[in-house]
């Protein structure tokens, strides 16, 4: 996986769901089959995991077999099939209502975690996008952030908003000087100084969410960026471009939750369809 240039966070999440299926097999790994993944799902469904976690299980489970196939040379069946994967319903992106958002940022303390999460809300970066966010990656001149090594090890550029420079300027102002390169710092305690982590950022959302009492994370900010452009007449392929989206079928997912540019298109169209049926005397 490393030869592959794929991020530690995708290394660790792969041990990490490969653990408890080597923990709980009780025969060889090669004569594992097809029946004795499916006792190893029923056992993860009797510890009331979500199948989106067990899904994840798998693929580790799947990618191991076929690292022992491809790469160690075992003469070994891949004992996970797609029936095993189990069928997962496909939700809707969630985003944050205006009065949310208002709420949130009212209740926002510092420079730092309002600079935090108006970048996310207003570029669309992702949670470890800005901790990895470094003061060399900021042109303030041409208002655009270079997000290096990205979801998939991609690079991209984005916009900031006037809002999120304002913010941005705000929290470099008072951001202490010294030789850490990360733009973001821990505030209090021993790593005083210090970048702060992906953990660290998901952990101050969750204290917000908890004062606020609103079920809001991270990632909702980088889907709420996404509706308001697409309600802003904003091109598909320009806010898949600003995410970092590798398919557009990705970004198409927010048309479904875009309810203020379906319903102008609706009463649009509807418009042209009645001027144009209006002179016909056969119409109901």
């Amino acid at each position: 996986m490393k030869r592959k240039n794929v991020s530690p966070n995708t290394v660790k999440n792969y041990l990490h769901g490969l653990k408890p299926f080597v923990l709980w097999l009780d025969v060889p790994i090669e004569t594992v089959t097809y029946k004795k993944i499916g006792a190893y799902i029923d056992y993860l469904l009797c510890k009331r995991l979500r199948p989106k976690t067990i899904n994840c299980y798998l693929n580790g489970v799947c990618q191991f077999y076929h690292y022992l196939s491809e790469e160690e040379g075992f003469q070994i069946v891949n004992p996970v099939k797609k029936p095993n994967i189990m069928k997962l319903p496909r939700g809707l992106p969630k985003h944050l209502k205006d009065e949310q958002i208002e709420i949130l940022f009212n209740n926002l303390k510092g420079c730092r975690d309002r600079a935090m999460f108006m970048i996310m809300l207003r570029c669309g970066l992702r949670v470890e996008e800005v901790a990895h966010l470094s003061l060399g990656d900021i042109d303030l001149k041409r208002r655009m952030l270079f997000i290096q090594d990205g979801k998939g090890a991609k690079d991209r550029m984005v916009y900031i908003s006037n809002d999120a420079l304002h913010a941005l300027l705000d929290y470099l102002r008072i951001r202490p000087s010294n030789k850490v390169k990360k733009v973001f710092l821990v505030e209090k305690g021993p790593h005083t100084g210090q970048p702060i982590s992906i953990r660290g950022i998901q952990k101050r959302m969750e204290y917000y969410a908890r004062k606020i009492n609103l079920k809001i994370s991270c990632h909702h900010l980088r889907h709420t960026m996404a509706t308001q452009m697409l309600n802003a007449d904003a091109d598909l392929s320009t806010i898949q471009d600003l995410l970092g989206h590798n398919s557009i079928r990705t970004t198409q997912r927010y048309c479904r939750v875009s309810n203020l540019k379906v319903q102008r298109d609706y009463y649009k169209a509807m418009e042209v369809i009645m001027q144009r049926t209006a002179g016909n005397p056969d119409n109901p």
